[in-house]
């Protein structure tokens, strides 16, 4: 099987790296991929969908994986399909449920998923009077697409005011923000939840947790995300029953009645309050890096996963898990989030330990390669992942493996997995 990955962070690597180690697969390709990917098969340099598909074709690429939301809301499975190549992810119609923050909350409400109060709106006036109504702290989200920062967290109805009037402005997120959602804040713990879907089927994988938040303890600014862990203790097969019955049921349900099955990655993001799942938001690809600790736990080949859910065929697989656990610790460029830093060479350490050897590695995203050397580039440049019998086992090897990188400026927090630990 030939395979073409789309995307060029992390979550892709992952996904690349799991495909390496699977013997259905012959061929690799990443567009346009990271310095690293190379490593495991071609990059290709396309910025166009419809040629991206014409190689596809000449190439007898028979599976295409999407990574990033970006090219599914502008309709990449679309194309794809049209020319009948086997692509998974959602179509453009589907991938509102992220690409709308509106189009995803009033499906919530209509197919009766449990979701915080809210309204959607693009008057300031309609905004300040729901926002009076709410105890602080107040959630405001930009309705579009903000590359994961579109979402602010007001400590009061007066902050929640002044983001309101920036994003609806266009100041904050340009056209992202034209319209808003506020909505109440929902205290509990967050977890993240990924269903494989067909369209009819579906395969829950290990819930996991990621940590937003720049520093330990969950203090700083938001970012993409610095570590995650899989799975998590946090979700009890109670949790997992009412997140069957009343959610992933339901969407796949009310998608295909709305004429647009959903196929791809349903990630979903839950809020566990008072032992009810309450959804904040759903995605339409994996989470990165969630991503990045759940390919590894995965002992089914990664292409009959992927083949079958984009072929309708998940209901004639069964999908097995190794019964380890998965951490990912995130290394960041200096400056990150707030702005970029200037390049620098990464350098790996020999690993002579053979617990280290076969319980850990790296997944390489905001890297380039010059000279055979690679550097860091981006803002997450990579994250190191450790497996082991229990979370503390896994987190303990991930931290040694944190310990054999190094470039200048990097960082990253401590204490990955400190909610199960």
């Amino acid at each position: 099987m030939n395979v073409l990955i789309l995307g060029a962070g992390g979550r892709e690597y992952s996904i690349g790296l799991a495909l390496s180690q699977d013997k259905n697969v012959q061929k690799i390709y990443f567009a346009p991929g990271n310095g690293a990917t190379d490593a495991l098969g071609e990059n290709l340099d396309f910025s166009d969908f419809s040629d991206l598909a014409d190689f596809a074709e000449e190439n007898y690429v028979d599976l295409t994986i999407v990574g990033p939301e970006g090219p599914l809301v502008e309709g990449v499975v679309d194309i794809f399909e049209a020319r009948g190549l086997t692509i998974f992810g959602p179509s453009a119609k589907a991938a509102q449920l992220e690409g709308s923050k509106i189009f995803m909350k009033n499906f919530l409400a209509r197919h009766n998923v449990p979701t915080a109060n809210y309204i959607e709106t693009n008057s300031l006036q309609n905004a300040y009077k729901f926002i009076e109504t709410l105890k602080a702290p107040i959630v405001i989200k930009a309705d579009g697409l903000c590359g994961g920062k579109g979402v602010i967290i007001a400590q009061s109805q007066e902050e929640a005011k002044k983001v309101s009037g920036e994003m609806l402005s266009g100041n904050s997120f340009g056209d992202a923000g034209s319209s808003i959602v506020v909505e109440e804040f929902l205290d509990g713990y967050e977890l993240s939840v990924f269903a494989i879907c067909d369209g009819e089927d579906y395969i829950v994988l290990p819930a996991a947790q990621d940590h937003k938040r720049l520093l330990n303890n969950d203090k700083g600014p938001n970012t993409g995300g610095m570590g995650a862990y899989a799975p998590t203790p946090l979700v009890t097969n109670e949790i997992y029953k009412k997140l069957d019955e009343r959610v992933i049921v339901p969407t796949l349900k009310g998608m295909k009645a709305e004429g647009m099955p959903f196929k791809g990655v349903l990630f979903i993001g839950v809020m566990v309050v008072a032992g009810e799942p309450i959804i904040l938001e759903y995605n339409v690809r994996f989470g990165d890096p969630e991503c990045e600790v759940l390919m590894p736990l995965l002992k089914s080949p990664a292409s009959e996963l992927f083949y079958k859910a984009a072929t309708g065929k998940l209901k004639n697989i069964k999908i097995e898990f190794y019964d380890r656990y998965a951490v990912g610790v995130v290394m960041a460029s200096k400056d990150y989030p707030y702005k970029s830093a200037i390049p620098a060479e990464i350098i790996v350490d020999d690993v002579y330990h053979e617990e280290l050897r076969e319980n850990t590695h790296i997944s390489y995203a905001g890297v380039t390669r010059e000279d055979e050397k690679l550097y860091a580039t981006g803002g997450r440049v990579l994250v190191c992942i450790g497996l082991g019998n229990s979370i503390k086992e896994a987190q303990k090897r991930a931290y040694m493996l944190v310990g054999q990188i190094h470039f200048a400026g990097k960082q990253c927090r401590t204490d990955i997995a400190y909610q199960a630990l």
